[in-house]
């Protein structure tokens, strides 16, 4: 099994696990990491390798795309497929037009919490949460550099009420069966003076979109 990578590492430098010997390449988020290597681990998909872009561009969503675009053009002379395991995740549709460009697949749907709750799924319940604010797995481990810190509520909590007001609860994509990381998402849904939901969503459209890439790329195709 693939040691869990350290999350400040996949937050501000990403991660790198290529070894030029698969046929597949899959260009990710930081913050999809551990899913991805878990359901590699699981499921035997020893033909696909694993490069991640640093987290922290989730908070800097006009920098992904470039980013996505030099990292296909790094590694396309040593790979037969390259699939990128983003959603569209606040680029307002230039991620997809890229990768249609450059002639790669990505993940469907608007974001993160959408894939892992299922699109479709989400599309439904999403209608009725329009004052939610979501955290996945790795979003409740490091809630202090993705939230806390970027908005600046380390130095003035009181911007808390003015940025928060309208939201009424947090819910927690539980992309695991951890009671400790429970505790934590409730402890920020607290410091955000949000009411608290958990809701187990698994790995969701992630593990059905990497299950269908590398059953075809599996057979060589």
């Amino acid at each position: 099994m693939t040691t869990a990578p350290d999350d400040a590492q996949l937050t501000r430098s990403g991660l790198s696990l290529t070894t030029g010997a698969a046929r597949v390449l899959l260009i990710a988020c930081g913050a999809l990491a551990r899913e991805i290597l878990d359901l590699r681990d699981r499921n035997g998909w020893t033909h696909m390798d694993l490069t991640c872009l640093p987290a922290i561009l989730h908070v800097y969503p006009e920098r992904i795309t470039a980013a996505v675009e030099e990292a296909v053009a790094r590694h396309r002379g040593t790979y037969q497929h390259i699939f990128v395991v983003y959603a569209d995740c606040g680029t307002g549709g230039l991620l997809e037009a890229a990768c249609a460009r450059l002639g790669v697949e990505m993940v469907k749907g608007p974001h993160c919490y959408s894939f892992f709750e299922g699109n479709a799924r989400f599309a439904e319940v999403s209608q009725d949460e329009i004052t939610a604010f979501y955290l996945t797995d790795f979003l409740v481990r490091q809630f202090d550099a993705f939230v806390w810190k970027p908005m600046g509520f380390d130095r003035h909590p009181e911007l808390i009420p003015m940025m928060f007001g309208n939201y009424t609860k947090l819910v927690y994509q539980a992309q695991t069966d951890d009671p400790a990381l429970t505790e934590k998402a409730r402890a920020c849904a607290e410091r955000l003076g949000l009411a608290f939901e958990r809701r187990f969503t698994g790995y969701g459209d992630l593990e059905t979109t990497l299950a269908n890439w590398a059953g075809g790329n599996a057979r060589g195709d």
